[in-house]
């Protein structure tokens, strides 16, 4: 409305909205209303208004690590960090993982809402029947080394899916972007697997789409001379779950790139492949590992004690716990717990698991550590399961990958729809030298 205007819409005028931030410029005296977004949130470029003179290029915001900054409207995941809250289009993890499987669960970021049975059965249909890649891919991983990282070799054959479907670069197509997303989550699986047996020097195994999604994945991974790999059940439901609880999590370091990526148009697989390449960081997939070399490191429950001192006075690192997001209990990790235990029914005990609750507990009977925050989050207890599968420590962020892919797909249908996405370039404070002059090379 022509009353609700700011001066960054009419040029000077005060906004007579009470929605606004009020910001006095105490280098001229100059005062500013800038319109206040819904979700407390103000427009960078509104900032632009406020120069010191007439030819400057106005005031920016500066964050280096986009701690404090929106870079994208979403409807995908929420995240209340300070209430240890974690939903997908609106329904809680807790029930989703009580109550859905991982494939309902990626049609649901995908879609909007929960499928009905029809479309839940189509849309597994569709999944299951792509598994299968095509045989030159498996001729380009066999050029790897045998010792090469499964998450390198992972990041260029998913990069490579572009040369197999060219179609897929015309981003505008509906059809072509449905089908993307469907070959992406369901060639996922095939090539880590394919990579994990790779680095073993196993001959691959392909899919049998008769079985689930986890169920499939298991018996590509393992399945050796018996005619038919029977996953249990238990193994089944836990890698599920397992996979739920990492399908998205709102705008993390590899869901970024994929939006940065993505917004110059390129297909989807280059920008799937950006998000592996940031994955594939250990500070973002690397933590899992981080905590078994941790338990590895305190050896048994009689050295917990000294090694939360340590930690207190700065010669450890207390792996596993706290979070950029969560100042609570991370909702993932309560969950995660239930199904580590009957892992470990299947798969026989792990003094792990009993050394990592002791260690929780005596953190958590900690002022020092609960005053700042520092609760398990989802890491402490996920790489207690790869171990439990007998995967290599260097499988385990491909494992995050593998579900991660779900929430990298819905968050580039979003961005490719989203009508305010443009081309992701930050702007910079340029810190270095100015109008120097060149100095030949023999009068340096």
């Amino acid at each position: 409305m022509a009353d609700e205007q700011t001066q960054s819409e009419n040029g000077g005028g005060v906004a007579t909205s009470s929605n606004t931030l009020s910001i006095t410029d105490n280098r001229t005296g100059e005062q500013y209303e800038i319109e206040v977004q819904e979700g407390d949130v103000i427009k960078a470029m509104d900032l632009r208004q406020i120069k010191v003179h007439e030819d400057d290029f106005g005031m920016m915001s500066y964050d280096p690590a986009f701690t404090n900054t929106a870079s994208t409207k979403s409807a995908i995941t929420f995240i209340n960090g300070e209430a240890g809250v974690l939903e997908h289009r609106g329904y809680p993890i807790e029930q989703l993982c009580e109550q859905s499987t991982y494939l309902e669960v990626a049609y649901l970021l995908v879609n909007g809402e929960l499928p009905t049975k029809d479309q839940l059965d189509k849309w597994t249909h569709d999944i299951t029947i792509h598994t299968f890649v095509h045989e030159n891919v498996k001729e380009f991983l066999q050029g790897f080394r045998h010792d090469a990282h499964p998450m390198g070799m992972l990041q260029s054959t998913v990069g490579a899916l572009s040369t197999f479907y060219p179609d897929s670069k015309d981003i505008q197509d509906e059809n072509e972007r449905y089908w993307a997303t469907i070959r992406l989550i369901a060639k996922m699986p095939t090539l880590a697997a394919f990579a994990y047996r790779h680095s073993l020097g196993l001959p691959y195994n392909y899919p049998v789409n008769d079985l689930s999604y986890p169920a499939n994945f298991l018996s590509m991974m393992f399945k050796m001379t018996e005619l038919r790999y029977e996953a249990d059940p238990r193994l089944e439901r836990a890698l599920d779950v397992l996979w739920i609880l990492h399908a998205d999590h709102e705008q993390n370091c590899s869901t970024n790139a994929v939006r940065a990526v993505g917004s110059s148009q390129v297909d989807p697989y280059s920008a799937a492949s950006a998000g592996i390449a940031a994955l594939y960081g250990p500070l973002h997939g690397g933590a899992n590992e981080a905590v078994l070399r941790m338990l590895d490191r305190i050896g048994s429950e009689d050295n917990i004690k000294d090694f939360l001192q340590g930690v207190k006075d700065g010669k450890e690192k207390l792996m596993g716990f706290g979070h950029r997001v969560y100042k609570n209990y991370d909702p993932r990790a309560r969950i995660i717990k239930k199904h580590v235990e009957e892992v470990f029914e299947v798969t026989g005990k792990n003094p792990k698991l009993e050394l990592a609750t002791e260690l929780e507990k005596h953190a958590l009977d900690d002022e020092y550590f609960t005053d700042r925050k520092l609760y398990p989050n989802v890491d402490f207890y996920s790489g207690l399961i790869y171990e439990a599968l007998s995967l290599p420590t260097e499988m385990f962020t491909v494992m995050f990958a593998i579900p991660r892919t779900s929430g990298w797909a819905a968050q580039w249908l979003e961005m490719v729809n989203d009508k305010e996405q443009k081309i992701a370039r930050p702007r910079q404070v340029y810190v270095g030298e100015r109008e120097r002059d060149y100095v030949p090379i023999d009068k340096r």
